[in-house]
């Protein structure tokens, strides 16, 4: 590691680090391939090789089998605990919560928590770790506004990784429309009464609790509440679904009848659920669209090793020039989707709250999945009739193919996500045009009163501070 000699104005310095990973240009992020990066230093080294170590000799050997089996290890958390891995992200609330061991000196951020999920979907799709993942959407809530109680039923199991607990949010008649859920939960004396169903919920089959979004009152989002229910409780059903894609992890059916969960198991305050929700909406669309970033960067590493053995009409596959034209074309959108990844992390880096970066998260995944879904199709096209069947060489582009939509559709669908951001680019623009011609009003604080962003509440304090997440 060393630092360039570059002109003064260069500030931060850029770094650069000894090789690591395939030699192949674009075949891994171009700073493991010796080029300068002002984002990294000595901890995201010593960080990115825990990851991949634990990767290559933990999960690779097992994926197939785990796959075959459609069985997720539950030790597979505790493993990646000891090995210096989180278990359930790395938003500040979260990592305050892991052993010293795990935490570098000066901390995780954003570059860190880019590394991991990068270097997990390395070994390429199959869930193995998915439900880490999940973890890390359920359990920022149940921190930033649960009681001690609550937080006394799930967190230090979860972090220690022999229990887990995923997000339900999504219904059969509520994807992305989360303000309409039906779900509801009736309070009765000291309990609240949850009766409905949640769909597409990852996880549910292995999950201890679950973060459960609830109508407690009106229509729209302030009627929407969150509960910490046990998977155990009477009258809670749970059934896996088939999927599209392979894997050793999980999608789950809910349902919910006349299920009765304490009334201290509120998650925060009451109708405050839609809030809580949002602090991590965006975080969880760049956690998606940093692994659908190495999804499609295999695609192009598989079909540019594929063009090298491959022969065709009496000579190898790269020397036909449309097929160097489809490796180049990959590689171009995925540097790109690389490049967005990392000015998405930055901010998060720099504190910007994540209730303000609604458009830029959803660009990033719309990015990100369309870019995948280009380098599918053109992989696909490179192996040719090896893409379709689903073993020999063409085995893990065929996987990567069947795994598009996941990442096109969780989330936030591509159509949702772009007409969020244009709305925002439309509302700011009509805000700039009406203060040409008034005043703005101010607020108390002396900022323009839309900049003020409505922040939810914790449990334990009125005055509640922004959110860490």
């Amino acid at each position: 590691t060393h630092r360039c000699a570059a002109p003064g104005w260069l500030d931060p310095p850029m770094t650069t680090f000894e090789k690591f990973g395939d030699p192949a240009l674009g075949c891994e992020p171009y700073w493991y391939q010796g080029y300068a990066s002002a984002y990294y230093g000595p901890s995201h080294e010593v960080f990115r090789r825990k990851c991949r170590d634990f990767v290559e000799g933990q999960v690779r050997p097992h994926l197939e089998e785990w796959i075959a089996k459609k069985a997720y290890p539950l030790e597979l958390h505790q493993k990646a605990l000891a090995a210096g891995l989180p278990t359930a992200g790395l938003q500040k609330d979260v990592q305050a919560r892991y052993p010293s061991a795990v935490v570098p000196a000066e901390g995780f951020d954003a570059f860190h928590e880019l590394i991991y999920l990068d270097e997990l979907a390395a070994v390429g799709p199959g869930g193995a770790l998915g439900q880490c993942g999940i973890n890390s959407m359920a359990l920022p809530p149940v921190l930033f506004a649960g009681s001690p109680l609550v937080q006394s039923q799930v967190v230090e199991e979860v972090i220690h990784g022999r229990k887990n607990i995923s997000l339900a949010i999504s219904e059969p008649s509520a994807g992305s429309d989360v303000a309409n859920l039906r779900t509801s939960a009736v309070l009765e004396k000291d309990v609240y009464v949850v009766n409905g169903q949640k769909k597409w919920i990852t996880g549910g089959h292995m999950a201890d609790f679950f973060t459960l979004a609830v109508r407690t009152g009106k229509a729209g989002p302030g009627g929407i509440s969150l509960l910490l229910v046990d998977a155990k409780t009477p009258g809670f059903r749970v059934r896996k679904m088939d999927m599209q894609f392979d894997s050793c992890h999980g999608t789950t059916f809910l349902d919910f009848e006349d299920v009765r969960v304490p009334k201290s198991n509120l998650i925060g305050q009451e109708g405050q659920g839609f809030m809580y929700l949002l602090l991590n909406f965006n975080h969880e669309r760049f956690v998606i669209s940093a692994s659908t970033c190495r999804f499609a960067r295999l695609c192009y590493a598989e079909a540019l090793k594929y063009s090298l053995r491959r022969k065709t009409f009496g000579k190898p596959l790269y020397e036909h020039q449309m097929i160097r034209w489809k490796l180049a074309e990959m590689l171009r959108q995925v540097e790109a989707l690389h490049d967005y990844n990392e000015r998405v992390a930055f901010q998060y880096k720099c504190g910007v709250p994540d209730a303000k970066l609604g458009a830029q998260c959803g660009m990033l995944k719309v990015f990100a999945s369309k870019t995948f879904e280009y380098c599918a199709r053109e992989a696909s096209q490179v192996f040719g009739g090896s893409s379709l069947v689903r073993d020999g060489p063409g085995k893990l582009v065929e996987r990567l193919y069947r795994e598009v939509r996941a990442s096109a559709i969780p989330g936030g669908s591509e159509e949702v996500l772009l007409d969020l951001a244009a709305r925002q680019a439309i509302g700011q623009s009509l805000r700039q045009e009406k203060q040409l011609h008034s005043k703005p009003k101010r607020s108390p604080e002396g900022k323009d009163s839309q900049d003020v962003i409505p922040q939810p509440t914790r449990a334990s304090d009125a005055e509640a501070p922004k959110s860490k997440l």
